[in-house]
């Protein structure tokens, strides 16, 4: 009975409800995301991560957001963290920037939502995937977030 919601049927109960996808608790944006999204940041970390999404945006050229932005930055070889959203459909469109991420020795993880990285930017809009350039103002955050990434997607 365990069965997963997709994601047609949570706007259908959006609007029905009229509860939309930000005031959904942690646990229930969970049952929404795909099933490539390892590792996923847990409640703590995905807190801190919009944190770091936030004061980056307030340095445009810190932020890459967006799947074709944060793909060419990538192959040009700017390094960071990847913020990739886990309730994409079809994931087909992304499921290949997780090996390059791994290539390159570039950090990554996947939060439930694609509309709390975009509330984290500053937009309405929800956004795919972020990369997150390393900056003083919010060194300390940064490299947390970061040391705590590379421990959850670390091979047990």
């Amino acid at each position: 009975m365990n069965e997963k919601v997709t994601a047609m049927e949570v706007d259908e109960s959006k609007t029905e409800e009229g509860v939309d996808a930000s005031e959904m608790s942690y646990e229930n944006k969970l049952q929404l995301v795909n099933a490539i999204a390892k590792p996923m940041a847990p409640k703590k970390l995905a807190k801190k991560i919009y944190k770091c999404i936030k004061k980056a945006s307030k340095h445009k050229s810190y932020l890459r957001n967006g799947l074709k932005d944060v793909q060419k930055h990538l192959r040009k070889g700017e390094t960071g963290l990847v913020i990739f959203a886990a309730d994409v459909f079809p994931i087909e469109i992304m499921c290949h920037l997780p090996v390059v991420c791994e290539d390159k020795n570039i950090p990554y993880c996947y939060t439930p939502s694609r509309q709390d990285i975009g509330a984290a930017m500053g937009i309405n809009r929800g956004s795919l995937m972020v990369l997150i350039k390393e900056h003083p103002e919010y060194k300390d955050l940064y490299t947390e977030v970061k040391s705590a990434m590379v421990t959850l997607s670390a091979p047990l």
